[in-house]
């Protein structure tokens, strides 16, 4: 725009000073700027793309293949996972593109510096020249470092003439996602004999009774034996009376995740989170092998349905804002908890595994207002494990209350200093919560059941400072 405002006021300029040759100059300059801002659009617009993803089945295997089955529109993974990505840019018009600069993006964050999610072997981008009706092929490999759901693309391209008037710039090749799953570490502590590894739970379900705790008592029913009668209530209304036992037995875990800002500090990111996931994710594969319900409630913000109803833009104006709309998303924000409800079934780790790969930290419910939300999702008869990387007082008083409902509550508190693990303790222990284990890093996480199952203590401020 600034070259035909120029060349427009020279124009006027040459015909008020009778100047024939700069007037004759700026009609041709005029003239070129319109053939070749006419030509790069139609360069740009007769691009187009396709894109492919695969898993590389063998290390050097880089050969384009169809699309493996996996999440909508991309693949599931693995951590470790190699994936091959093929990109086709076609000119379906008659026009030679004099010069393209084609470059595939990675929105977010896999590939920062410090802690990469991601691993890139080979060029993202290329610069290339395109012949009507022909196409070339960018081709790179990606290596899954780290759980995430990421997404792959789109292609941000740039094109202009040979003389460097004109630029434009298009977002081509829809994205397509890749979801890694969170590794899952196998716990030693979770005893199959012992079927008591998270401690004791009431049951809505009757399957047995415990002759040590009595939740009422009824008239007498004939075949009731004389250990079951209450002589004092028997004695008071002088009609036979026997007691009502409460059932007692393992049935299950709802992993509480807390994923907010506020408990996991950039100090400590993203160790602290992932560590948190890993384990999460372990305590239900646990769970889930020993055919009890397990079920996930969490306020992370889901990554899928951050892009999906933010999405990107499409007709960007310049580089810098083409760039924006294939990487830049705005924040979320969304107070909605992600749950999967307790249950048994084969799909439920597959389900929790799922949601955990897609969480993000976000910034909407603190621990505190998700326990308040999300209370009546957790059924009575399942322990609530709650893997925390800080313990407010809200928090705490949060999960007291859950104590005091009736529902038995264990704590995993991940990661914290001497200082903060003290706290923590401290908080809990003064709302009742007595199972409570701190996980240092990912070594110890095998053993992190063992003490409980052994009946060992698990909160011996002795060694906090070990």
């Amino acid at each position: 725009m600034r070259w035909f405002i120029g060349a427009t006021a020279v124009l006027l300029a040459a015909l008020m000073l009778e100047s024939g040759l700069l007037a004759y100059a700026m009609y041709v300059l005029l003239g070129l700027l319109l053939l070749t801002r006419w030509l790069t659009r139609a360069g740009v617009e007769s691009l187009s793309a396709t894109r492919v993803m695969r898993r590389a089945r063998r290390k050097g295997d880089d050969a384009p293949a169809e699309a493996e089955e996996g999440v909508a529109d991309g693949l599931a993974l693995e951590i470790g996972d190699r994936i091959v990505v093929v990109v086709t840019i076609h000119n379906d018009g008659t026009l030679r593109v004099p010069w393209l600069l084609a470059e595939d993006s990675l929105p977010g964050d896999p590939l920062k510096f410090e802690h990469p999610r991601l691993k890139v072997r080979g060029k993202r981008a290329m610069i290339t020249s395109i012949a009507g009706g022909e196409e070339e092929t960018l081709k790179y490999s990606l290596e899954c470092l780290s759980r995430g759901y990421f997404q792959i693309g789109p292609l941000v391209l740039e094109s202009g003439d040979l003389f460097g008037l004109h630029r434009r710039f298009r977002v081509v090749a829809d994205p397509k996602f890749v979801l890694v799953y969170p590794r899952i570490v196998a716990l030693t502590g979770y005893d199959l004999a012992s079927r008591r590894p998270i401690g004791d739970v009431r049951m809505t379900y009757r399957l047995f009774e415990d002759p040590t705790r009595i939740a009422g008592v009824r008239p007498y029913e004939k075949g009731d034996p004389l250990n079951r009668i209450h002589w004092r209530a028997t004695a008071r209304t002088g009609q036979l009376h026997s007691k009502i036992h409460e059932p007692s037995t393992l049935s299950g875990v709802t992993v509480l995740l807390d994923f907010h800002h506020a408990g996991y500090p950039r100090r400590g990111e993203p160790v602290r989170s992932e560590l948190a996931i890993t384990a999460a994710v372990s305590l239900a594969n646990a769970v889930f092998l020993l055919g009890q319900q397990v079920g996930l409630v969490s306020n992370a913000r889901d990554a899928a349905e951050r892009i999906r109803t933010e999405g990107w833009r499409r007709d960007p104006a310049s580089r810098d804002s083409a760039k924006e709309a294939a990487i830049d998303l705005p924040t979320s924000d969304k107070v909605d908890p992600l749950v999967v409800p307790t249950r048994r079934g084969a799909e439920q780790l597959q389900r929790i595994r799922e949601t955990l790969a897609r969480a993000e930290l976000g910034d909407g419910l603190d621990l505190a207002g998700l326990i308040t939300d999300s209370a009546h999702r957790m059924p009575r008869d399942a322990t609530v494990l709650a893997v925390v990387g800080d313990v407010s007082i809200e928090s705490a008083i949060a999960l007291g209350n859950l104590r005091r409902r009736g529902m038995a509550v264990a704590v995993v508190l991940v990661l914290m200093d001497d200082s903060g693990l003290e706290r923590a303790y401290a908080r809990l222990l003064a709302e009742g919560i007595r199972d409570l284990r701190h996980l240092s890093d990912e070594v110890t996480l095998p053993d992190l059941c063992r003490n409980q199952v052994n009946r060992l203590s698990s909160y011996d401020f002795a060694g906090l400072g070990e």
